[in-house]
């Protein structure tokens, strides 16, 4: 049929639809296709029903991503009606099972079965636990061109099958179908099927993909893949507040650790981020953080300043040790750690720092300092000491640490560059940075929340040393209302090691992005995953992967950023090529 402004006729048909509702100035009519505007639109209804439901069991169909509307329409029973039908299906069916049993035929299992199935009604209506529905399922597919609207009806009546759903189209009736799946409330096919409420119940789909929204903040991580709702997470109302990105490199990583850490800003919480390819100096301009680029001209940082706590001089002693074992790439055995707890307590004893706070603000020794009173310590290991820290005091990797700290921001968004810092220097620098970052954390001079971004955190767990002060991070951060994000593109280097293990054991939230096939089986068995979770990880595009949190709560998502944010957190070379380069920061 040709446009013929049926919508007007029609309006005046059905009085009980108001006047003044929108639709479209004309609608064109076929068989079993009707036009409305620019899109086709075609109706299914549903007629055969499998005999056993579970709960939500109508969910995938609402889960659908395609172009669909489904209407449920649920009218009541009068119980007089209701009971007296009941009435004439029972005597119907013990007729037959009589006139089979007359002629020696035998038992139907399925008149048996549909018996049974009426007494137990029957029972539950007499006894007021139910009632009687007449009940109508039908689902409207749209497209733009009749080729895309049949593959969308294929695929929804392969989606119908699969429920054990038996659906038609609306053959002639298309004006009727379309005017049915319209909220208005409206049932023009009048297909329906009589369910009791317990049918009904399991019909509604109660059970979500969608993860339930936060109570109060959170921020967006990006759209559901299933039901293109939004994925909204709130790490602070978790048990703990700990993150893991994991994936290969080029899948999105760092973009999805930026735009989280962006929109964290936006609320309010200080981000502090360990960056091995000086990746987020873009961000940090823009919201007006700082970047320290350790390992640049005229950067210096002393791992020896003490920090406003009382026993300050005590953790600096300990932290020594661990220093010492990352520059000298190994462990210290007991012998050794003891030579190097006398000569800390000697270097900063020569500066007239003891364990009494007051002396605390005094200067504090540098790192040849400490070689020094290696050198003078009269056991042998001392000077061995001191001549393997050699490279870091007077050789080629002294600038880091030959003057006093460059200077201390404590600015909202706090960034730890270590693109400068020479191949030989990375563990280190990390491992500097981690502890500059965790002394802001445990600062009790400014409470508030804080998110410590660890990116590509392999560099960190390569060392022993290093993994032990990350998980040692990651079991603490909690206390301190800090939040620790951990991005690594080596899944294997972080869960082949118990504290690797321990980091990832310790956070509430894990975002698994797309995988190599190398490393899908560890990950399969470290987090459980189904099948089809594993295909999606294999077969995620960049920016998609799968949101796993406490208590089974998992969503696919897609990364989603507006036009101003994709432009301050992306990696892309070709698009950073475009974009004016900003002047370097002289820190």
């Amino acid at each position: 049929m040709t446009p013929t402004g049926l919508r007007p006729r029609w309006r005046r048909r059905a009085g009980r639809v108001p006047v003044g509702l929108p639709g479209p100035d004309a609608l064109e009519i076929d068989a079993r296709t009707l036009r409305a505007g620019g899109a086709l639109h075609r109706t299914l209804a549903v007629t055969g029903y499998p005999r056993e439901v579970g709960p939500g069991w109508l969910q995938p169909l609402l889960d659908h991503p395609g172009p669909i509307d489904v209407a449920l329409q649920v009218a009541p029973v009068p119980t007089v009606v209701a009971a007296e039908r009941l009435r004439r299906q029972l005597a119907r069916l013990e007729s037959s099972q009589r006139l089979d049993a007359a002629r020696g035929r035998l038992d139907d299992p399925h008149l048996e079965t549909a018996a049974d199935d009426a007494q137990e009604l029957a029972r539950r209506l007499a006894s007021g636990d139910g009632r009687l529905l007449r009940v109508g399922l039908y689902v409207t597919v749209r497209g733009h061109t009749h080729a895309e609207l049949d593959r969308e009806v294929a695929r929804v009546q392969g989606l119908l099958g699969s429920l054990l759903l038996d659906a038609h189209p609306t053959t002639f009736r298309a004006l009727q179908g379309w005017i049915t799946t319209l909220p208005l409330g409206l049932d023009q096919l009048r297909l329906q099927r009589t369910m009791d409420t317990t049918a009904v119940a399991a019909s509604f789909p109660f059970a979500s993909a969608d993860l339930p929204p936060p109570a109060t903040g959170g921020v967006l991580l990006g759209r559901n893949l299933r039901t293109q709702g939004l994925v909204c997470w709130d790490r602070w109302v978790q048990p703990n507040h700990n993150q893991v990105i994991l994936a290969r490199s080029g899948a999105g990583k760092s973009y999805l650790a930026k735009l989280e850490a962006l929109r964290w800003l936006y609320q309010g919480v200080q981000v502090l981020v360990v960056d091995p390819e000086h990746e987020y100096q873009r961000l940090a301009e823009a919201v007006g953080g700082a970047c320290l680029r350790l390992g640049a001209p005229g950067v210096h940082l002393n791992p020896l300043d003490l920090g406003g706590e009382p026993d300050a001089l005590t953790r600096r002693a300990l932290f020594a040790h661990t220093l010492l074992a990352v520059l000298l790439g190994g462990s210290l055995d007991a012998a050794a750690a003891a030579v190097v707890d006398r000569a800390v307590i000697a270097a900063y004893a020569a500066r007239g720092i003891t364990s009494d706070p007051r002396t605390h603000p005094r200067p504090a020794p540098l790192l040849r300092d400490l070689a020094r009173a290696l050198e003078r310590d009269p056991d042998p290991a001392g000077p061995a000491l001191a001549a393997r820290l050699g490279p870091y005091v007077t050789g080629s990797y002294r600038g880091l640490f030959e003057q006093p700290t460059s200077t201390h921001p404590d600015p909202h968004l706090l960034v730890l560059s270590l693109r400068d810092l020479p191949e030989e220097l990375k563990p280190v620098g990390t491992l500097l940075a981690l502890d500059t970052l965790w002394r802001h954390v445990t600062s009790q001079q400014h409470r508030r929340r804080r998110v410590v971004v660890v990116d590509e955190a392999w560099l960190l767990a390569q060392q022993p040393t290093g993994a032990r002060f990350l998980a040692r991070l990651a079991k603490s951060a909690r206390k301190h209302w800090c939040a620790l994000t951990v991005v690594t593109q080596d899944a294997g280097d972080l869960l082949q090691s118990e504290l690797g293990q321990a980091v990832v054991a310790n956070a509430a939230t894990h975002l698994l992005l797309g995988q190599a096939p190398q490393a899908i089986d560890r990950l399969t068995s470290a987090f459980g995953l189904t099948e089809g979770e594993r295909q999606l990880l294999l077969a995620a595009r960049v920016g998609e992967g799968l949101l796993a949190g406490p208590g089974g709560q998992r969503a696919a998502f897609t990364a989603m950023a507006s036009p101003a944010e994709h432009a301050l957190v992306t990696s892309d070379p070709a698009e950073l090529a475009a974009q004016p380069s900003p002047p370097e920061p002289a820190w």
